[in-house]
């Protein structure tokens, strides 16, 4: 393989370099049922890694809306329907968002989204707790076998209640889930959280609780905090064995055990923890970002496969890395200000601007004339990107769901197999005459 090749040519630093740049990148979803909060929390998301300069509300009293929603539509109504891949660092790791549609209506532009996601961010409403939507929701990233954490958000609101919600996430998504924090305070005097793992009590200082205040845990929660991080030990024991060996034999559990620990069951998506906060009084969003970082796999911890289309659409695993053949794609379309925007998730390989790649599904041969990687709606040109990322091409001719590769492989990400439609409908004029209404009745 060509990653044998590079080896020989004494190129392990670059593949060292390679192999570090994918441990400290996260392609992560925010997925969650209509009015849970999910665009403010992205937003706050946004603001705290810096990329965004002041915080706006979705449905803007100051008439710009949130940064994700960049379509009008959109903007008007405080839903999202673009999967716009957004991406931001922090503490040094690289995050990419993919924004998932929470409205029904749009599930196909939702599992386009879900393929390219490593990992996601459930929210719950800690008033409305589990809905419907959420079971939809949840069902698709089983589906597509997407490590998560969840975020139970508003516990500024009245009736909050994460523990009922922790419930109902159990019972009725049958999450083997636990808390990972519990609240200080709820409704109008909640005032932060205490980390479970590290045992810390958070709050959010400052205009937009950019300062995080760590300090011990309040002595009259001690007994609570115990319990719960006995509980969230008990509940990842059940599905790690390291964990569940300590915790039977009665060994004192550190920090770094049950961190790691909890990364395994996660990552094994065989536990779910749960994060609690609430993005619109800014509190909670900055541990979530680290829970992410400490629980969500990497590109590399993902296996993904194509299909040879060569050989009947025989399942080949790709090995993630930069050194393969080029693989990508193409998950989303959007017509921007320069033409077509095409959304490529690379799963192997390196895309440069100005190389020839090819459409597997339709045979063509294209330059890549331009390569950006995204903020909502605004980009910034690079040279050259590699598996594991996200990035966007411009004045690329294909569907969204086509597969490119370098030309040395015949694989695609999807089946080329359309399903049959479950319903189909035609509309006819019932004289010549009346055509005319059709085409202003369709268009």
């Amino acid at each position: 393989s060509s990653a044998s090749a590079l080896r020989a040519r004494g190129d392990d630093k670059e593949l060292a370099r390679w192999r570090e740049s994918m441990d400290r990148m996260r392609n992560i979803g925010i997925s969650a049922h209509i009015d849970s909060g999910k665009t403010t929390l992205t937003e706050r998301v946004l603001y705290y890694t810096g990329r965004i300069h002041e915080i706006h509300e979705v449905r803007g009293r100051d008439g710009v809306g949130a940064k994700m929603d960049s379509m009008d539509l959109e903007r008007e109504k405080g839903i999202t329907i673009q999967s716009a891949a957004t991406y931001c660092t922090w503490n040094g790791y690289q995050i990419n968002i993919i924004d998932t549609p929470g409205h029904v209506d749009f599930t196909v532009e939702v599992e386009r989204a879900l393929r390219v996601l490593d990992g996601a961010i459930l929210v719950l409403c800690s008033v409305g707790g589990v809905q419907s939507q959420s079971i939809t929701v949840d069902r698709q990233m089983k589906r597509y076998e997407i490590p998560r954490v969840a975020f139970i958000n508003k516990l500024d609101r009245m009736g909050a209640d994460p523990w009922k919600v922790l419930n109902q996430a159990r019972a009725k998504l049958r999450h083997q889930s636990a808390a990972v924090q519990v609240p200080i305070g709820l409704e109008e005097e909640f005032e932060g959280l205490v980390d479970l793992v590290e045992l810390k009590a958070l709050k959010f200082e400052g205009g937009s609780g950019q300062e995080v205040v760590t300090s011990d845990v309040p002595s009259n929660m001690q007994d609570f905090v115990m319990d719960k991080r006995r509980e969230l030990i008990e509940v990842v024991s059940e599905v790690d064995d390291q964990l569940a060996e300590a915790f039977l034999n009665d060994e004192p559990i550190t920090a770094n055990e049950l961190k790691a620990a909890i990364r395994r069951a996660t990552v094994a998506r065989k536990f779910i923890p749960v994060y609690m906060g609430s993005a619109f009084k800014n509190k909670g969003v900055q541990p979530l970002l680290n829970g992410v970082l400490d629980y969500l796999p990497c590109p590399l911890e993902v296996e993904n496969i194509a299909l040879d289309q060569n050989k009947s659409e025989e399942k080949v695993s790709l090995s993630g890395t930069p050194a393969g053949p080029l693989v990508a794609l193409a998950f989303k379309l959007e017509e921007g200000r320069f033409g077509q925007l095409t959304y490529l998730r690379i799963y192997e390989g390196v895309i440069r601007k100005g190389d020839f790649i090819q459409n597997v599904n339709t045979g063509k041969k294209i330059k890549v004339p331009r390569l950006v990687r995204m903020h909502s709606n605004e980009m910034e040109d690079i040279q050259e990107a590699h598996a594991g990322q996200i990035v966007a091409v411009f004045g690329v001719d294909c569907s969204s769901g086509d597969t490119f590769t370098d030309g040395s492989v015949k694989y695609t990400m999807t089946s080329m197999h359309v399903a049959e439609p479950v319903m189909s409908l035609a509309v006819n004029p019932i004289s010549k005459d009346s055509g005319g209404q059709v085409t202003h009745l369709l268009f």
